[in-house]
């Protein structure tokens, strides 16, 4: 059984955003609404020293899928809405939360309000309102009158305009109804159909890699062989599975 992970080069990283929006696309995230934050793919900006001697860091965060997952241990529900898989991911079930925010408050990864002072990345999201993608782009007008607008169309189809990837999995939603939280869980359903994460494959630099940890001939496995890498707030002893190599240094 795979064990995976993910390693972020931060040389590599040009902060484009790129994965951001992949992972808004591929898993329908809504907007961020009154200090709430749906990103499940964000980013830590690290801005160390004082003028001149200052260095600038763009982490690219996400779950760390940490194999020592507090979220886990916090959940009060049996069978747990969060869990471990045998693969290593931490996962989801949407249909058993209850929206108690036990698991973000657990998470030293997690801030829900971005707009508080010690606001850092969002990783566990609590949508108060329910998943709807794109809703600012719905389209409600009419070319003339008596003619349907692509609102009246995505709803004659049962879409959500303009776009929603539909996916199949057991146990988390394309969309997610409201009252419960919601994070990455490393597009599990794309890895069970052979694919990457679409962060990983929407990244322009192929700063981000994943794979199996536990297999010496991965590509994961090489690079943190031959380089160097840290995780973030490895102090809490959580055991996180998203790497971040080198760093550009002025």
């Amino acid at each position: 059984m795979p064990q995976y992970g993910m390693v972020i080069d931060l040389l590599k990283c040009a902060g484009c955003g790129a994965c951001g929006l992949a992972c808004k696309t591929e898993n329908n995230t809504a907007d961020r609404k009154d200090g709430q934050s749906h990103n499940w793919a964000d980013y830590l900006i690290e801005v160390k020293g004082t003028y001149p001697n200052v260095t600038y860091t763009n982490y690219p965060v996400l779950c760390n899928h940490c194999s020592n997952a507090p979220c886990v241990d916090a959940c009060p529900v049996e069978p747990k809405a969060m869990y471990k898989t045998a693969d290593g991911i931490t996962m989801h079930n949407d249909e058993r939360c209850i929206g108690c925010l036990a698991c973000q408050d657990a998470c030293p990864y997690s801030v829900e309000d971005l707009d508080s002072s010690d606001a850092q990345y969002s990783v566990i999201s609590y949508n108060e309102e329910g998943n709807k993608p794109h809703e600012r782009y719905r389209d409600d007008s009419r070319l003339y009158a008596g003619t349907a607008s692509g609102s009246d169309v995505a709803a004659a189809a049962g879409a959500i305009p303009p776009h929603q990837t539909a996916y199949r999995h057991p146990d988390y939603e394309a969309v997610r109804r409201a009252g419960i939280v919601e994070k990455c869980i490393f597009c599990d359903h794309r890895i069970k159909n052979g694919l990457l994460p679409y962060c990983v494959e929407a990244c322009p630099s192929e700063a981000r890699v994943f794979g199996d940890l536990d297999d010496p001939n991965s590509d994961i496995a090489k690079l943190l062989k031959a380089h160097r890498s840290i995780r973030l707030k490895e102090e809490e002893g959580t055991e996180p599975n998203v790497y971040y190599i080198n760093r550009f240094k002025a």
